[in-house]
């Protein structure tokens, strides 16, 4: 019997393996990872035998784009290539060639307590019906601004993961790492009512008619037309910009960055610290207010506390 050659193994199906077998990455992230790959490949020939004159040429290929996209693509090419070296298919880095933009991450966007109100107020009224679509859409508010939950997990909920006596959800977030996040009684409450009228026969929380679960385009649909219906310009709504808002608004009520990073289930504490958005006047005042040169603070007092040195 002739054997037949074994096929070339791909460096980045190899690559991606490896991200998803050591570094736990979600589904999204090895879909990105592949795509801009596999686009650079398309535009300069197969990476893993190209040189540093061939990634040079990409800097004049991304100049249209913006400096944010560049360093997300010169990122992957940078941990593919030194991907290749640590498993010896190559002996040099040619990614010192690559285009270095400097891009500054931006704040995400920020809603105030107010219009955090008005939304709530809004989806509040429209579920006193007990309609079944009004019912979800609050409990799903309340999911992502009172527990922090990103959309993917949001949607994706499994009805084993709702809480009988302990006030915690058990989701499974990025990377596979299975969390637990704390649901308010206000939360809990909307639950049962949703629970209540919810079709049954689905093991997802939020089913959909197809059988699955609610997309994500769905969700930003249903939250940005909530948000038409409040008076906030629909742009200003996203499940991302909610969790962001529970988590800066829990930093302003003195809540731990430790226990933060832990309820966002963040693996480094510096996502946190570049994800939350402590406002600046907020910093300000506690200056001014706690610290021994702040003009708040009581001088006399503090003379009298060094026993007059």
């Amino acid at each position: 019997m002739t054997r037949l050659p074994k096929p070339p193994h791909d460096p980045i199906e190899d690559f991606l393996a490896m991200l998803a077998a050591e570094r736990g990455a979600a589904t999204n992230t090895l879909a990105a990872y592949r795509r801009d790959l596999e686009q650079a490949q398309a535009s300069i020939g197969p990476l893993g035998d190209v040189q540093k004159s061939d990634l040079a040429k990409l800097a004049d290929i991304w100049s249209a784009l913006a400096p944010a996209s560049i360093a997300r693509k010169a990122s992957a090419l940078r941990q593919f290539y030194g991907f290749l070296i640590e498993e010896g298919v190559r002996g040099d880095d040619p990614s010192g060639a690559l285009p270095k933009p400097l891009a500054r991450r931006p704040l995400p966007k920020i809603l105030s307590h107010t219009q955090i109100e008005a939304l709530f107020d809004r989806a509040e009224f429209e579920a006193e019906g007990e309609t079944p679509a009004a019912v979800r859409l609050l409990l799903m508010l309340e999911l992502l601004y009172g527990s922090g939950l990103r959309a993917s997990e949001l949607v994706a909920l499994p009805l084993a993961a709702v809480p009988r006596d302990a006030p915690f959800l058990t989701l499974t977030g990025k990377g596979g790492q299975a969390r637990m996040v704390p649901v308010s009684e206000r939360a809990k409450r909307v639950m049962t009512r949703w629970l209540a009228l919810r079709e049954a026969g689905s093991r997802h929380l939020f089913p959909s008619r197809n059988g699955r679960h609610l997309s994500r385009v769905r969700l930003f649909q249903l939250l940005k037309a909530l948000a038409m219906r409040a008076d906030i310009p629909p742009e200003a709504i996203s499940p991302h910009v909610l969790r962001h808002a529970f988590a800066t608004h829990l930093l302003e009520g003195g809540a731990d960055l430790r226990v933060l990073q832990t309820m966002l289930g963040h693996a480094d504490i510096a996502t946190t610290q570049i994800y939350t958005h402590v406002d600046a006047a907020r910093l300000v005042k506690l200056v001014n207010e706690r610290h021994p040169l702040g003009a708040g603070y009581d001088r006399a007092q503090l003379a009298r506390s060094r026993g007059g040195e």
